[in-house]
């Protein structure tokens, strides 16, 4: 068990390192002109990109502690193994999907293409939503089966893991609405851009940290 702990963080390890070096050396924004960048110096840009990393490396850390914990608490004799719904590939698939969209949509920002970032971030959202709609309808499944979150310490672990990880999509999800509304009505400024930059950084660390989860819920 403290094997397969060890090489999910590696894997977690590796693709939080990738996150940061796109992070940093991914600058939309470079392109834009004498007049926007009168209006927000580069050491914004960057607080922003650090506030980011910062908050990803909480995230790393945060996780990687509860699945340790969750690691000694399968030693216990009163743990009972949760079969995980099959939903949840369904649900894997949607993320994976809408982590695809937003890289779609980011790129479109770096490429400068306007068009195509309302319809990019529309479907991100739609897909985001679907998501998260999918994990309470896996909760609703496990809850129908007797499965609820005192019967048993897994079954705690599980709607923990899975509802702190929804958590931090919908805080994502915030950032993604204001940009959508400032897309929707006409705003397609270099800051704009630069939030959907980030914040597909953001969306990929989170379909990452998913992954992690839920392969260490099936292993378990």
């Amino acid at each position: 068990m403290e094997f397969i702990l060890l090489v999910l963080a590696v894997i977690l390890a590796v693709f939080f390192g990738w996150l940061l070096k796109q992070s940093f050396n991914t600058r939309p924004w470079v392109a834009e002109t004498v007049s926007e960048t009168a209006h927000e110096a580069p050491l914004g840009a960057n607080a922003k990109t650090i506030a980011l990393s910062v908050l990803m490396a909480v995230m790393t850390s945060f996780f990687a502690l509860v699945m340790s914990a969750y690691a000694e608490r399968m030693e216990l004799g009163d743990w009972v193994p949760l079969s995980e719904p099959a939903l949840l590939w369904v649900n894997t698939g949607i993320l994976v999907v809408a982590s695809f969209a937003f890289q779609w949509t980011r790129q479109a920002a770096i490429d400068d293409r306007v068009a195509r970032l309302l319809p990019g971030m529309a479907l991100t959202g739609l897909l985001s939503f679907a998501f998260l709609a999918g994990q309470l309808l896996a909760w609703r499944e496990l809850m129908a089966d007797g499965l609820t979150l005192s019967g048993n310490p897994a079954n705690a672990f599980f709607y923990f893991l899975t509802a702190v990880h929804g958590l931090h999509l919908l805080g994502g999800l915030v950032v993604w609405a204001m940009a959508t509304a400032r897309l929707a009505a006409g705003h397609g400024t270099v800051r704009v851009r630069r939030s959907i930059e980030l914040c597909a950084v953001y969306w990929h660390f989170l379909l990452v940290v998913w992954l992690v989860i839920f392969g260490y819920l099936l292993s378990t």
